[in-house]
């Protein structure tokens, strides 16, 4: 999940912040964000909606 890190510093939310909306851990955060994890695929359109992108953008890292 490349563009993760991306989305979310262009939201303005800290890793504790997305992790707390998603109802995980900060660690699970940083795991998906240094590609050691990845999300389950029901979380990717919780994880779009809060950080403001498509779940393409997640991949990506390049906004639409």
């Amino acid at each position: 999940m490349r563009g993760l890190l991306t989305m979310r510093k262009a939201a303005g939310i800290t890793q504790a912040e997305l992790a707390a909306a998603l109802g995980v851990s900060q660690t699970v955060v940083s795991d998906w964000e240094s590609s050691k994890k990845y999300p389950s695929a029901d979380k990717l359109p919780l994880i779009a909606k809060t950080l403001n992108c498509t779940i393409d953008e997640l991949y990506t890292g390049q906004s639409a």
